[in-house]
């Protein structure tokens, strides 16, 4: 019996070291020294202190920011613990009440703007945390923004379209821009007035 069993206690501590340690050890390092902002979380610094990552959607609600789109993630939206959808149908009230409640609150925060509400600033991700807005989403909130911190409406597109991002690899997903990245940006461009 033991003939037996010594060979299977040492496979499986084989490869449990190699599975469990060694890769793992070696994917960190190798990761940490290529990738290193990647994999520690894409993180957004200012003045060396962590604001958030640019992977992960984060509300603003002052009126001089960019904002995110809808989250479902958690109770009060953008809990990275609670990351999903809402999974409501289009026939859903819930759904509805709160497309609804988004059309009136996006006409309320931004009384100049008067074309049609981009459907990202209605509507949750499938994770909730969806970090990116349409170009189209950004620029329906670019009013605002321009009067709340007294700059050009010219000056607040131009930042918008140098932070919009092509397709990835030039045919996947759709143009976006990073809202983290683009408040920042945003509050850089106030400093320098």
């Amino acid at each position: 019996m033991w003939r037996q069993l010594g060979p299977a206690f040492r496979f499986t501590l084989f490869f449990t070291i190699l599975t469990g340690l060694v890769y793992p050890g070696v994917v960190t390092a190798v990761c940490q020294a290529v990738f290193r902002h990647q994999a520690n979380g894409s993180l957004m610094e200012v003045n060396g202190q962590p604001v958030g990552s640019s992977l992960i959607g984060q509300n603003f609600s002052k009126p001089e920011y960019f904002q995110p789109r809808p989250s479902a993630a958690g109770n009060d939206g953008y809990d990275a613990s609670a990351s999903n959808a809402s999974n409501f149908g289009p026939t859903n009230q819930k759904l509805i009440d709160r497309v609804k409640a988004a059309v009136d609150k996006f006409h309320k925060d931004n009384p100049d703007y008067t074309g049609p509400i981009p459907a990202d600033l209605l509507t949750a991700s499938g994770s909730g945390l969806d970090p990116d807005l349409s170009p189209a989403a950004a620029e329906a909130q670019a009013p605002r923004i321009a009067k709340s911190r007294s700059i050009p409406l010219d000056r607040v597109l131009e930042l918008i379209r140098a932070k919009t991002e092509g397709r990835t690899f030039g045919l996947l997903g759709e143009p976006r821009v990073n809202v983290l990245r683009l408040n920042l940006d945003l509050d850089l461009l106030s400093l320098k007035r």
